[in-house]
């Protein structure tokens, strides 16, 4: 394998063990209405953002990338979004996992914007 295949299946392992993490995290959440939205898009959009990475890696142009990178983008941005709510509102106990999924998701925010911003360039040069 190459450099950018081995990047590419550990990026598809990352984001796959962080919609789990995010999935077993929103246990320790504190029971409400409220909290129950919240877990709802937590879960969705945690979830989509490595559904999408692996339907990106599989697109058949560099035009069909791009347009899946920016769904994966504005899905990690939401991601980041409700973990905020849930610090902001006090929803957990686990405050060492919330700051943990709070860097991690910080740092795939960065490198999907960083894909984006590059396929967007290779595209438009």
């Amino acid at each position: 394998m190459i450099e950018k295949e081995l990047f590419i299946e550990k990026m598809k392992k990352r984001t796959k063990k962080f919609s789990v993490d995010v999935i077993l995290f929103c246990d320790s959440l504190k029971k409400s209405q409220a909290s129950s939205v919240i877990i709802y898009q937590l879960v969705k959009s945690a979830t989509s953002t490595a559904a999408n990475y692996r339907a990106a890696c599989r697109a058949r142009s560099k035009k069909e990338f791009f347009s899946k990178i920016c769904i994966v983008v504005e899905e990690v941005d939401e991601t980041e979004f409700w973990l905020e709510i849930i610090d902001d509102a006090n929803l957990t106990k686990e405050d060492q996992e919330l700051k943990r999924l709070l860097t991690e998701v910080l740092e795939l925010i960065k490198i999907m914007s960083k894909a984006k911003s590059s396929s967007y360039n290779s595209i438009n040069h």
